[in-house]
């Protein structure tokens, strides 16, 4: 594979997040379980220690015709950033299912299969090039929150193991041949922090600066995460990453992310990402909302000025995209400007002193 310039590749995403609003792809859970796989469906063939089925990132290596299958239908409804299904390729989810010790090649995998498809959509159209993200998930342990109510202090990981899971992760994504790391549904601020120090020691291994996108998600109505951080404290924890977006994924649908995405927009000073949920799920679990209703609540975000990129998670589908791609056409973007020198700290809240 041809070596990507991904400083070059950031530069040419803020170009383009300038003329116009991006469109980010959906999920693939909800996708892979509209094919109603088995376990053998999971396995093809492959032998495990371990039950595999519900084990959605194994299919980047068992089954990549059905990932492949899923991008090419997120190209056609218009996305043109494409993540990698790696939300729990790393060791700590992968044990779940014994398979910790195929972190990499799950991710060196995913990635390949996503570059190939972006690829082949960007030489079908040159004038609308397509970005491949390499996605890191929170992973099902916290830095945080002790798991022990009877022992605050106990922590299930360290700090420099969850650095090492997502190293590991990273360095398969970028030899897979991913554009930029996305840290996404952050719900803890020091997992966060651990995947931004192993994206640094990478791109220092490598001799290069590595664009990321983070995305923070919310774990109550009262707009924290479960680290306790506003939305404007958690931006003040990461801003020193230069991240090429911030921004808000999953949690709720966009009615509830409302007026959380209308509080970060005059505070980043980068481009800002947002993709809700197919609003609230239902009590089974579902997510009812049609693709016109998402679609329409995102644009009023747009005619705000609030959005660089938009896309969707949990419950969207290509239909949910290729309505949220139209609803957003035409739509001048968000313009993200400097912000002023000044001290900005952040504990549960933040704070700025100019």
């Amino acid at each position: 594979m041809t070596a990507i310039d991904r400083a070059a590749k950031a530069d040419l995403l803020r170009r383009i997040g300038e003329e116009r609003i991006l469109v980010k792809d959906g999920p693939y859970g909800s996708m892979i379980q509209s094919y109603r796989l088995d376990e053998e469906g999971f396995r093809a063939g492959r032998s495990f220690n371990h039950d595999q089925k519900g084990n959605n990132d194994l299919l980047n290596l068992t089954r990549p015709e059905i990932v492949g299958e899923i991008c090419n239908a997120y190209i056609d409804a218009g996305a043109d950033l494409l993540a990698t299904n790696t939300f729990n390729a790393n060791a700590i989810s992968l044990a779940d299912y014994g398979i910790a010790g195929m972190a990499r090649e799950v991710n060196l995998a995913a990635a390949r299969v996503i570059r190939a498809c972006a690829d082949r959509a960007t030489e079908a159209r040159p004038e609308k090039p397509r970005f491949v993200v390499g996605a890191l998930g929170p992973t099902n342990k916290t830095l945080s929150v002790s798991p022990d109510v009877n022992d605050p202090g106990f922590r299930a990981v360290s700090f420099d193991e969850v650095k090492g899971i997502y190293r590991e992760q990273i360095d398969g994504l970028l030899d897979g041949g991913v554009d930029f790391i996305l840290i996404e549904t952050v719900f803890d601020t020091l997992n966060a922090k651990a995947a931004l120090v192993a994206l640094d020691e990478a791109g220092e291994a490598r001799g290069e600066v590595l664009p990321v996108m983070v995305s923070m998600t919310l774990t109550d109505l009262a707009g924290r995460n479960l680290a306790g951080q506003t939305v404007e404290a958690f931006w003040h924890s990461v801003r020193h990453a230069k991240p090429i977006t911030m921004g808000l994924n999953c949690s709720f649908g966009a009615t509830e992310l409302h007026p959380y995405v209308n509080a970060l927009n005059p505070k980043v000073d980068s481009m800002l990402c947002v993709y809700p949920n197919a609003g609230l799920p239902n009590e089974l679990g579902q997510y009812d909302e049609p693709p016109e209703m998402t679609a329409k609540l995102v644009r009023g975000w747009a005619e705000s000025g609030w959005l660089n990129v938009v896309g969707g998670c949990c419950g969207t589908t290509p239909a949910h995209i290729k309505a949220i791609a139209g609803a957003v056409a035409g739509i001048k973007p968000r313009r993200w400007r400097t912000l002023p020198p000044a001290l900005r700290l952040s504990g549960m809240e933040a704070a700025s002193f100019l």
